[in-house]
């Protein structure tokens, strides 16, 4: 087994394989990811590879986590920005965008790990383990709006929680084949439509 790239610390060398590893699963999926193709993209030998994960199973569950706990990570710190109901919900929008720029094959990685990661994995249950997370930071800026009474009384807390996150699992799919300035112009829409100020309601029948 090789051991470590000259001229390079193994922290930085670690980071570059799962930026590789991500990278080759969003571009080829799973199963045309080999070994060799994410080691080719991280610029090393797949013997130097193997001296930081034994497996292309253990090489990919550490992916998913550390990316998951990354993104997940950032949104909360988002969610947790004091201000208003608006001002939070863009706050995520917002972080989200920057994810996806930092990240940009995040969300296609996620995607193929769930059409065909490995089962004894179970990646695709702890994918929806972090939407649930996301889901409930959602909720509590719901829950903000319901004590506010800016939440309207014909839906609850769950129903407007729920439409939220749909609309940013589409906004995520939506990141995966737009072009960036289309995805941008998408979030800014979305800003728009949560702030009520995306149609002119004074000529909507």
């Amino acid at each position: 087994m090789l051991g470590r790239p000259a001229g390079s610390s193994g922290t930085e060398t670690r980071q570059r394989i799962i930026e590789a590893a991500m990278r080759c699963v969003a571009e080829v999926g799973y199963s045309r990811a080999t070994i060799r193709r994410i080691a080719s993209d991280a610029q090393m030998t797949s013997g130097s590879l193997y001296h930081y994960f034994p497996n292309k199973t253990e090489l990919i569950e550490a992916t998913f986590n550390e990316v998951a706990e990354l993104i997940n990570e950032r949104f909360r710190a988002a969610a947790r920005r004091d201000g208003g109901v608006l001002d939070r919900l863009t706050a995520i929008l917002d972080e989200g965008e920057r994810i996806t720029k930092d990240y940009p094959f995040a969300a296609a990685f996620e995607r193929a790990i769930r059409s065909e990661g490995p089962q004894n994995l179970r990646l695709a249950e702890h994918a929806e383990k972090m939407f649930g997370e996301l889901r409930g930071l959602f909720a509590e800026i719901i829950e903000q709006a319901k004590r506010e009474g800016a939440l309207s009384p014909s839906t609850s807390v769950q129903a407007a929680t729920d439409a939220i996150v749909a609309l940013i699992r589409g906004l995520e799919e939506h990141s995966t084949v737009a072009p960036t300035r289309r995805y941008r112009a998408t979030v800014q829409a979305l800003k728009l439509l949560l702030g009520g100020s995306l149609f002119d309601y004074s000529k909507l029948d």
